[in-house]
């Protein structure tokens, strides 16, 4: 497996510039996230504060930020990262059963918007996942519970039905468009509980028991995604120049604190970047 240079996890603002800056510096990326880059810019009606576009749409945005990514040769690598490794001197990133590395890592995955459910810290691998295509040959068979936050995690709530009994709970309004194996169930997640005969989901309206639950989120929690990270609240606590408390880590965007502003998250980038650019230096040297 060939290790990159810097790998970035996240395509809103931050991450595309972090991607644009590493490229303009000659260094090798691997670039993780959708080609639809972020719901929450696409979403968005109208952007006043953002240099050289005036009143421009969240969408158009987006249109112009693929073009430029296409011009200079970055691909996305439609991956979802589910842990970050730091190996010394390299990063491995898990993204499901496949593995890669980097000398350097930016995050820029966006923050958690919504807060874990009650008991869901407690019993992270002990019955509670954050990825299907890591975990679910462990329930092949047996019954799952799904709690999906956006639409998109319904494709992983489809994989898992080709393997186990699939409960599908959506923490969003709008149809869903899942195979008919797939039981949909619109009740609101209140906590999760482990008992002696397995995971229980409890909801406004009852229980729901399982073998095991995913909890598909847009992002994970920083803390979750890379062991070891120094946090703060829902962000990763950075310097200046957007370094983590693990050396060749680096982050920006919403995840490295407020303002939530896409002009801010694009100036982080590129600071990360360059410091990303300086660190692989540095340690050329060493």
């Amino acid at each position: 497996m060939e290790r990159v240079d810097i790998a970035i996890v996240g395509t809103g603002p931050a991450g595309l510039e972090a991607a644009i800056t590493a490229k303009i510096r000659n260094k090798t990326v691997l670039l993780f996230g959708s080609r639809i880059l972020t719901t929450k810019l696409n979403g968005t009606h109208q952007i006043h504060n953002y240099l050289g576009f005036p009143a421009v749409s969240g969408q158009a945005l987006a249109e112009s930020f693929a073009e430029h990514l296409s011009q200079m040769g970055i691909e996305i690598t439609e991956k979802r990262i589910n842990a970050i490794y730091a190996m010394g001197d390299y990063f491995a990133l898990q993204s499901g059963d496949d593995m890669f590395e980097a000398k350097s890592v930016i995050m820029a995955t966006g923050v958690v918007t919504s807060k874990p459910l009650p008991g869901e810290d407690a019993l992270v691998g002990r019955g509670v996942s954050y990825c299907a295509t890591c975990d679910a040959p462990l329930y092949r068979g047996k019954k799952v519970i799904v709690v999906g936050y956006h639409e998109k995690e319904e494709e992983e709530a489809a994989f898992l039905s080709e393997v186990a009994d699939v409960t599908y709970v959506p923490v969003y309004k709008g149809e869903t468009h899942l195979p008919d194996a797939v039981h949909v169930v619109r009740e609101k997640p209140q906590s999760i509980e482990k008992t002696d005969e397995g995971m229980v989901l409890v909801t406004d309206q009852g229980r729901l028991s399982a073998s095991g639950i995913f909890v598909l989120r847009e992002s994970i929690a920083p803390g979750q995604l890379v062991p070891g990270l120094e946090t703060e609240g829902p962000h990763v606590k950075v310097s200046r120049d957007m370094s983590t408390s693990l050396p060749g880590c680096f982050a920006c965007g919403d995840i490295a604190g407020l303002p939530y502003q896409y002009i801010k998250a694009a100036g982080e980038g590129n600071v990360a970047a360059l410091s990303a650019v300086h660190y692989l230096d540095t340690m050329k040297k060493a």
